[in-house]
Formats: C-alpha cells, structure tokens, sequence
C-alpha cells in the first residue's frame, strides 16, 4: 500500500508567505520528497484579474500561472528539506526565492472553472540553487512549462 502525502490549505500557508489573492496553490494533493510534487490550484471567477485580463473573454495571465508553479516549487523545496533527517518546520521558516525562469512555454488558456494541476519534479540543487521542471496541466492537457530556479534564506 502506498502513503499519499498531502498539504491543505492550512499546511500551505505555513510554508509559503503568500496570502490572498497572493497565495496561488489551493492544496497539495501528494508528494515524494526530493522527487516531486502534485497541487492544484481552482481558477474561480471571482479572482482580481479576472475583469481585466481580457474583459469578455477571461484567462490567467501568464505571469500568474508561473507564479502558481513557482509556489509549488517552494512548496516541494520545503517537503524536500523537512524530510532531511532531524529537520523540522521552525517557527520562523526560511523563504525560497525564485531566481529563475526558464524555457517558459504557454500552450493553452487557463480560464475561470479550471483545475490547474502543478506537476513539479526537482531535478538537482546545485550551489544553494534548486533547479525544478513544472507543468501546468488543466484536464490532462499542457497549459504552460517552465524550468524554474529557487534559493533558499534563512530568516
């Protein structure tokens, strides 16, 4: 039998310093640390940039959606480094910065009513530098890609 590892909202939001209507992951639905990770994220109709990007005709912005496998990238940095022996979540976590983009590629619209699935692996830390591959995906299609770059800061 395998183990799902999941994050709600709540185990988000203690990992991530993002909030409303910055916070871009609604949960993890599972994990293998140090190998990848599976979130989503429900793109709602009530969301600030729906009314201007593009009135009449709504999708996400691109910028946005790399910002959702972004977060999902710390995300799995974080799952990544509690697993370490003797690591726990401290108070004051660290934040992963995201040093880079790579190789985005946008290939359909997200639009209000999607499930947006981030599929993350990471591929390697190099240098204080974690180099990851996401893809976005809305019903099994490819909506964006990017190879995304983080560094973590101790606070």
């Amino acid at each position: 039998m395998t183990t799902t590892n999941t994050l709600d909202l709540e185990g988000i939001k203690r990992r991530l310093p993002h909030r409303y209507p910055f916070l871009l992951v609604d949960r993890v639905v599972d994990y293998v640390p140090g190998e990848s990770l599976h979130a989503r994220k429900q793109v709602s109709a009530n969301e600030p940039w729906v009314t201007g990007h593009f009135p009449g005709q709504a999708i996400m912005p691109g910028v946005l959606l790399t910002e959702a496998m972004a977060q999902a990238c710390g995300l799995m940095a974080f799952v990544t480094r509690e697993a370490e022996p003797g690591s726990e979540l401290p108070p004051e976590a660290p934040l992963f910065f995201l040093v880079g983009v790579d190789n985005a590629r946008f290939k359909r619209p997200v639009e209000p009513g999607d499930t947006v699935d981030l599929r993350i692996s990471l591929g390697r830390v190099v240098r204080g530098i974690w180099l990851f591959e996401a893809r976005a995906e809305v019903d099994g299609n490819l909506a964006a890609s990017a190879g995304i770059r983080c560094t973590m800061k101790e606070m």
